[in-house]
């Protein structure tokens, strides 16, 4: 792990290999050790970025305004990168897509995994799930939040936590303790969105898109995979994989990493 400056802030990220520059971004509810699985396939070819965002992991927080897709464009200025593809998960899927529209001159690709986008509304069914999955949970027991969480999100609407390996469970639930406190320090801090926001746009993404989700992910995260798959130009949805939830790259890497080496420049 090496912390570089960016914008003000102390980024931490992992750098292997060597090749055409892929960076990756985690979901909301992990961090960057959740591409475990991906670092070493794409190093193979690739110079491999795995970045904790602004105030997840080890990177910090300063208290002062910010965007992360500024960040990200940042980073690839702090470590001389002048484009790279960036591959997203959840929320670090948004992060992508809006640093592909901030910045299109340094995005040579996007492959986006159970990818969520910024202006995005969810569904009464994502709510109604919710509460039938999880109900209420104090925001202010982490544990508890995360367990809520990793039931919804990486469970899943269709299977039960005994179906799904205890390890990956035990794992999630950890990084998302992590995350959970990450946004409690980030509501105290100015994060700008991207104005408009994406979701309105996904017509200006010009680069090849990837678009990808879990079989056993929520409704809501698939439909909008179609979405997107329709509206950007170069797009390829991905057929979901079987049995995985949203943490897709880090459940079935398999065929994340087979799609991700036939996709990335």
């Amino acid at each position: 792990m090496t912390k570089i400056e960016v914008n003000g802030a102390l980024l931490a990220y992992d750098d292997t290999g060597s090749g055409t520059p892929v960076v990756l971004l985690h979901a909301g509810i992990a961090d960057r050790r959740m591409w475990r699985e991906q670092v070493g396939p794409l190093a193979a070819r690739h110079r491999v970025i795995a970045l904790d965002l602004r105030g997840y992991g080890d990177s910090e927080l300063p208290p002062t305004p910010f965007a992360h897709h500024d960040d990200v464009a940042g980073l690839l200025d702090a470590l001389d990168i002048p484009r790279a593809a960036l591959v997203g998960c959840s929320f670090g899927g948004a992060v992508a897509i809006d640093t592909a529209l901030a910045h299109p001159e340094r995005v040579t690709a996007l492959a986006l995994l159970g990818t969520a986008a910024s202006g995005h509304e969810w569904s009464e069914e994502a709510n109604d799930l919710w509460d039938s999955l999880v109900g209420e949970v104090d925001p202010e027991d982490f544990a508890a939040s995360a367990a809520g969480e990793v039931r919804f999100w990486v469970v899943g609407p269709g299977r039960e936590p005994a179906d799904v390996d205890p390890e990956l469970l035990a794992f999630a639930r950890e990084m998302d303790q992590r995350a959970l406190a990450a946004e409690l320090a980030l509501s105290a801090v100015d994060v700008a969105e991207l104005d408009p926001p994406a979701i309105g746009r996904l017509h200006e993404l010009r680069m090849p898109v990837l678009v990808g989700a879990g079989g056993a992910d929520v409704p809501d995260i698939r439909r909008l995979a179609d979405r997107i798959a329709a509206e950007a130009p170069d797009a390829t949805r991905l057929p979901d994989v079987p049995d995985a939830g949203h943490l897709l790259p880090l459940e079935r890497p398999g065929p994340v990493n087979a799609a991700l080496l036939d996709f990335l420049p």
